[in-house]
């Protein structure tokens, strides 16, 4: 990967000129990644592609590992994944065509590399304007095989001019683009070291809790919409929202259970190993009845505070 840093520092044109040679960039979102960072720019160096970096702030040495591998970094104070994606994609002085957004702990497999070591816009029928990647999902190191995490479709790559990142989401974040997509199986690995650790984990299910909670409280009272339309027979992100508008009409606590039975017994979430059947209980049961109940404590509060007024 040629030095970012250093024709950025020099000169716009320079920055300008290099990247008119590439038809792809990559943006990596980091806080505190220096397990993952090293790891990723090692693999995708090779690519001789832009790589730029939005950080969150890290005190330990994210910033430094990604310089040293020659990628441009730029900072800004992380509210949730969104928004920082939306700061991203405005702020990175990308002119390539197409955009590839990634988090440090994903890491692409061999298949991908190749996929994108090879990538020419020419080679995309003009009319398709996203990409998704397949990634294989990952618990205390054990790949995920049943309770429908065995594939999982994400949009990881767009056109420049044609996509953004959808700000109606608080936790999940998704790139919307306009025209049509397309799927490339070969996957994107991805296995975060350190939710190999269990304290992190689940802390960090507790924050999700938060962000997810607020934000179907929002949705229930008109305050946030849902920019895609949900479409069952549409592309992954738009099942996905068709899915998410029935579990919102179901009813509270009664819910968890349900999700939690189809993944364990429909699809067989029983037969992953026993790292796997603790991630179906933990993600498919406990994180959505801790979800249940503090959307139930937001609406306490929104009672007692209309009594009071």
């Amino acid at each position: 990967m040629a030095n970012l840093k250093a024709i950025y520092s020099g000169s716009t044109i320079g920055l300008f000129n290099y990247l008119i040679m590439s038809d792809l960039s990559i943006i990596i979102l980091t806080f505190n990644e220096s397990v993952h960072i090293k790891r990723l720019l090692s693999k995708i160096s090779g690519l001789g592609v832009p790589v730029f970096i939005v950080d969150s702030g890290s005190t330990d040495d994210t910033v430094q590992i990604a310089e040293a591998h020659g990628a441009i970094v730029k900072t800004n104070p992380f509210e949730n994944h969104p928004k920082q994606w939306d700061f991203a994609l405005k702020n990175c002085p990308i002119t390539t065509p197409w955009i590839v957004g990634l988090d440090a702990d994903q890491y692409p497999s061999d298949e991908l590399y190749q996929k994108l070591k090879s990538f020419s816009d020419a080679t995309i029928p003009a009319d398709v304007n996203g990409i998704y990647f397949n990634r294989h999902n990952y618990f205390q190191g054990e790949r995920l095989k049943f309770g429908g995490y065995r594939n999982f479709y994400m949009l990881k790559m767009f056109r420049r001019t044609e996509g953004w990142s959808d700000l109606n989401e608080n936790m999940d974040h998704r790139f919307i683009v306009n025209g049509k997509t397309i799927l490339w199986k070969e996957v994107l690995i991805e296995d975060n070291l350190k939710e190999h650790d269990i304290d992190f984990w689940l802390h960090k299910q507790i924050r999700y809790s938060n962000l997810t909670a607020q934000e179907e409280f929002q949705r229930k009272r008109g305050l946030r919409g849902q920019t895609l339309k949900p479409n069952l027979l549409g592309n992954p992100d738009e099942r996905k929202a068709f899915l998410k508008k029935i579990w919102w009409n179901l009813p509270l606590y009664i819910r968890p259970m349900i999700y939690f039975f189809y993944r364990f017994i429909i699809r067989l979430g029983f037969l992953d190993t026993a790292s796997g059947r603790t991630f179906h209980f933990l993600q498919g049961f406990w994180f959505r009845f801790l979800v249940d109940f503090k959307i139930k404590e937001l609406e306490k509060k929104e009672k007692l505070k209309q009594n009071q007024s």
